[in-house]
């Protein structure tokens, strides 16, 4: 499978994203890896990947429990879609991991098992 199809936001000190990198690698699945904290997704990107994952709601795909969160008030209801995804490009900690897409497809891999839906 080519490496184009299939890329994981990435951070290597998760367990969760270690685990989907170890489940793709044995099934054969070559993937980009995009460490996502370092190499920030646009606003542009996020959007994209949320439509792909079938999300209305940014915080659908954000770590809530980031300190960050808590800081910038993101939980309070009257946060705006524009404010979450802002927060995201601001401080990609918030971004869920590790995230799978592959194709006109995303998943979340939490569990990493999720990620076999794409496979």
């Amino acid at each position: 499978m080519a490496t184009d199809d299939t890329t994981v936001w990435f951070n290597p000190s998760c367990s969760k994203c270690r685990g989907a990198r170890d489940l793709l690698a044995e099934r054969g699945v070559e993937a980009s890896f995009v460490r996502y904290l370092e190499d920030t997704p646009s606003r542009e990107e996020i959007e994209r990947v949320l439509g792909l994952l079938g999300f209305d709601d940014p915080r659908q795909m954000m770590r809530t429990g980031e300190t960050v969160y808590g800081e910038l008030g993101l939980g309070d209801e009257s946060v705006g879609r524009d404010q979450l995804l802002d927060a995201m490009v601001a401080h990609p900690i918030l971004i869920e991991r590790p995230i799978v897409i592959r194709g006109d497809q995303a998943v979340i891999g939490r569990p990493p098992e999720r990620l076999l839906d794409l496979l």
